[in-house]
C-alpha cells in the first residue's frame, strides 16, 4: 500500500482531470523512487480528510454567499451567546475540540516518559521556539496590522493537538508518541496559554520597545476562553475513553467508535468556516491581500519549524518513528483553540478570528507537502533504529 495522502481509490479516479491524474501519478513515481514502500503501512486518508483544503475553500465561498444572502445574520447569531460567543459558533469550536481529545490513548503514555530527549526536544520546539518563531514572523511581516498580528502570535500559542495525528500517521511517526505529546500540549495550553498570551501580546513587546497600544486584551478573557474550549472537551474527550474502554473495550474504542466520531471535528471545523465567513465577507471581499498577507509568515512558519525539529531529532540520534512525530507536532498549530480564543476574546467579527480561519487553508496543503518530504528523508537519512 502507497503511503500517499492524495492515492485514489479507482472508484473516484474518474472524477479527476488529466492534469490531476497526471500531477497523482508524478507522485507515485517519486514515492516509489524514494522510498521504500514495503516496509510501510500507513492508512489512506478519507475523503474528506484527503480533500480538507478544496473544503475549505467551499466552506469559504458559501460562508461568503452566506453573508450576502441572508440579512441581519450578525443579529440571529448574536441572540443566544456562551460568554461572548454565539451559541452556534460555540457547538462548531465543541465540534472541533472534543472528537480529537477523546481519540488520544491517556493510558499508554507512561513508558515513553522516559524518552527524555525527545520529551525535552519536543517541550523546547513548542513552547520556545514555536512562540518567540511566531512572534517575529507577526511583527515582521504584520507589523502595520495590529489584529492580524495578534491573531498570528495567538496561533504560534496554540500548540497542535488535532490534524497532527493524522500528518504523523502518514509519515509512518510513533503514534504513541504522538498521543503523549499531544496530551501534554494540552493540558500545557490549559496552564499556561493565557500567561503566554500576556508574555507575547504585552510585556515582550514592551521589553522591545514595541507599540502595543493598539492591542487590546484581557488575560481572564484569554483564560476563559481556553478553559471552555478546551478545558471541557479535554475533560469529556478523557472521560469517554475511560468509560468506552472499560465497557467496551480498547479494541472496540479504537477500531469502532474513534473512527466513527473523528469526521465530527472536521465537520465542526468547516462549520465554523462557514459562519465566520458569512460574518466576515465584507472585509474580505474588500480587502483580499489580507488573506495573503496572513499566508505569507505562516507558510515560513511551518517549513522552518519542521525543519528545524526534524534535524534536531536526527542530530540527537531519535529514530525516524519519533522524528518524525516531534517535527509535525512542532510544526502544526491548534486552530480550533485560537479561532476559540479570537472569537471569546476579540469577537466573531475581529481580524483575529479571521486569522485563525485562514490558518487551516494554510496548514493542509503544507503539511501534506511535509509528509512527502518526511518520507523521503527516511530513505535519505541515517536514523538510529532504537530509542
Amino acid at each position: 500500500m502507497l503511503p500517499l495522502p492524495l492515492v485514489v481509490h479507482q472508484e473516484f479516479a474518474f472524477t479527476f482531470t488529466p492534469i490531476v491524474d497526471r500531477f497523482i501519478a508524478g507522485w507515485h513515481t517519486f514515492i516509489l523512487m524514494n522510498v521504500n514502500t514495503e516496509e510501510i503501512e500507513t492508512p489512506r486518508l478519507s475523503t474528506l480528510d484527503r480533500f480538507l483544503p478544496v473544503w475549505i475553500v467551499i466552506a469559504m465561498a458559501a460562508g461568503l454567499l452566506l453573508g450576502r444572502g441572508v440579512p441581519g445574520l450578525q443579529e440571529a447569531l448574536d441572540a443566544v451567546k456562551v460568554d461572548n460567543t454565539s451559541v452556534l459558533i460555540a457547538l462548531g469550536l465543541f465540534a472541533m475540540m472534543y472528537p480529537v481529545l477523546a481519540r488520544v490513548k491517556y493510558e499508554e503514555m507512561g513508558h515513553l516518559a522516559g524518552d527524555r530527549r525527545m520529551l525535552w526536544l519536543s517541550l523546547f520546539m513548542n513552547w520556545l521556539v514555536g512562540p518567540l518563531l511566531m512572534f517575529a514572523l507577526a511583527w515582521i511581516f504584520l507589523a502595520d496590522y495590529p489584529e492580524f498580528r495578534t491573531g498570528l502570535i495567538v496561533i504560534g500559542l496554540a500548540r497542535c493537538i488535532a490534524m497532527v495525528l493524522i500528518w504523523n500517521d502518514l509519515a509512518c511517526g510513533d503514534r504513541e508518541a504522538g498521543a503523549l505529546l499531544v496530551a501534554i500540549n494540552s493540558i500545557f495550553q490549559i496552564l499556561a496559554y493565557a500567561l503566554l498570551g500576556t508574555f507575547y501580546l504585552a510585556i515582550l513587546p514592551g521589553w522591545l520597545g514595541l507599540d502595543t497600544q493598539d492591542v487590546a486584551f484581557s488575560t481572564w478573557g484569554i483564560t476563559k476562553a481556553v478553559l471552555i474550549f478546551l478545558g471541557i472537551p479535554l475533560l469529556l474527550g478523557f472521560l469517554t475513553r475511560q468509560i468506552g474502554v472499560s465497557r467496551k473495550g480498547k479494541d472496540w474504542y479504537d477500531n469502532t467508535f474513534a473512527p466513527k466520531i473523528a469526521p465530527i471535528a472536521l465537520y465542526g471545523l468547516l462549520f465554523t468556516i462557514v459562519i465566520l465567513f458569512a460574518l466576515q465577507g465584507n472585509a474580505i471581499t474588500s480587502d483580499p491581500l489580507s488573506v495573503v498577507l496572513i499566508a505569507l509568515p505562516l507558510m515560513i512558519y511551518f517549513a522552518l519549524m519542521w525543519f528545524a525539529a526534524m534535524w534536531a531529532s536526527h542530530a540527537i540520534g531519535l529514530p525516524y518513528a519519533r522524528s518524525a512525530t516531534v517535527a509535525f507536532t512542532s510544526a502544526g498549530n491548534n486552530f480550533e483553540l485560537a479561532i476559540a480564543v479570537s472569537i471569546g476574546v476579540w469577537g466573531v467579527t475581529s481580524g483575529q478570528a479571521l486569522t485563525g480561519v485562514i490558518g487551516p487553508l494554510i496548514e493542509v496543503p503544507a503539511l501534506v507537502a511535509l509528509v512527502y518530504v518526511s518520507l523521503w528523508l527516511r530513505r535519505k537519512w541515517k536514523w538510529k533504529e532504537f530509542a
